[in-house]
């Protein structure tokens, strides 16, 4: 049972209750395999978006989310309710991920454009020009610009939890955060002339 998400009154002083991921992570801490999978269609989509911002390789990236929840399980217990549970949940997956391309040796001489393989489970980009078309659009960005952003657009975390996430200064967060919708906009932009 999840806990009750009500606020709670005590002694005149009113506690928030625990944010819906975090309640989750203390179920499964206590053993719950439905909170689980709660957490899993909650959280996979963000988790997988960030690992293949990182590893650039849908295969792999489907690896590294199936691995952060597997250790996201062994480890709830862990999670000391500090910060945001997501920020905790994608620093596994961002470890996991920077594991993967230690593996790898990072020497995949295959260009960025054509590693990314960005289908939208939710169908939001049907055609085939649409995925070329956002695999150029990110292809425009650093990694870190690419992650930043993919952090904030998929997963919702703020500037300051990708700040902490990352170990960035949060104004250099901001910076590149900026800078890359600029890219993306000037990318779409010289498209449409086209």
């Amino acid at each position: 049972m999840l806990f009750c998400m009500t606020s709670i009154k005590t002694g005149g002083e009113e506690k928030k209750p625990p944010e819906p991921t975090a309640a989750l992570l203390w179920e499964v801490a206590a053993g719950n395999r439905e909170a689980l999978a709660e957490l899993y269609r909650r959280a996979s989509a963000a988790v997988y978006g960030f690992s293949l911002s990182i590893v650039k390789d849908r295969h792999c990236a489907e690896d590294v989310m199936q691995e952060t929840f597997l250790q996201v399980y062994a480890a709830a217990a862990a999670y000391q309710g500090k910060g945001a549970p997501m920020a905790w949940i994608l620093a596994i997956a961002r470890n996991l991920s920077l594991m993967k391309l230690r593996g790898r040796g990072r020497t995949d001489p295959t260009p960025v454009e054509e590693r990314w393989d960005l289908e939208a489970e939710d169908g939001a980009l049907q055609t085939r020009e649409d995925r070329m078309f956002l695999r150029q659009v990110l292809g425009v960005l650093s990694d870190e610009e690419r992650q930043i952003l993919m952090l904030h657009a998929s997963s919702g975390l703020k500037h300051r939890e990708i700040a902490e996430l990352l170990g960035l200064p949060l104004a250099t967060v901001l910076s590149k955060y900026h800078r890359a919708l600029r890219k993306c906009k000037t990318k779409i932009k010289e498209d449409d002339r086209l």
